[in-house]
């Protein structure tokens, strides 16, 4: 898993609230893409006419914008279908965070399964956030920043968000679940060789560890 401490720079402001995930990636991109090449099918509907042709006004295929690696975005981010391909997408596209008044909880789930960190603040705030960028949008740069739990202004404002604990610790490690899980690969070896010896019939046929 890509790992996450801080990231600045350009925030897209794409502030449509329920942009599902059949928006962030089709359903016919799922069958036969590798997964390393689904960003250059994120909002590929949004981004290309029906020619081709890439869409000048759409916010991510405007210079300013173009290769931005935060979104703004509206509430419900990432609803609809359950599809993990989604956050592969943005994350290929290169967006490291969106920032929401909400997300899709299984979104959420596995953005953080796979280095996207996915922050929500208040929808007053994530406007504001979208008029400075689109105010200078040449030079606003906005930071989110993992340690301190802040996403940063272009002024210095700072606006904290939560997270969980556990969460907090495994992105900078680029660990997922899994990951997390084997750090205590010891203590779990120790388990099972004493459950070995308590209860040996639990173990019949079971490989030795």
């Amino acid at each position: 898993m890509q790992r996450f401490d801080r990231v600045t720079g350009p925030a897209a402001p794409l502030l449509h609230p329920n942009i599902d995930t059949d928006v962030i990636i089709r359903a016919e991109r799922l069958v036969g893409t590798p997964k390393d090449a689904m960003g250059g099918y994120a909002f590929e509907s949004w981004r290309f006419g029906p020619d081709g042709s890439e869409d000048p006004e759409f916010v991510l295929n405007r210079p300013p914008f173009r290769g931005a690696p935060i979104l703004l975005a509206g509430p419900n981010f990432g609803c609809g279908s359950s599809r993990e391909a989604a956050v592969w997408a943005l994350a290929g596209f290169g967006i490291r965070a969106v920032i929401a008044p909400s997300f899709s909880d299984i979104f959420a789930g596995n953005a953080l399964q796979n280095g996207l960190l996915p922050v929500v603040l208040p929808e007053g705030t994530v406007r504001r956030l979208a008029s400075q960028v689109e105010a200078d949008p040449d030079h606003a740069r906005i930071s989110v920043d993992l340690a301190a739990q802040a996403v940063v202004e272009p002024d210095g404002t700072a606006h904290d968000f939560a997270i969980d604990p556990d969460r907090r610790e495994a992105l900078p490690l680029g660990l997922d679940d899994i990951g997390l899980t084997l750090r205590q690969a010891e203590e779990i070896a120790a388990w099972q060789e004493q459950d070995r010896r308590r209860r040996p019939w639990v173990w019949l046929g079971a490989a030795a560890t």
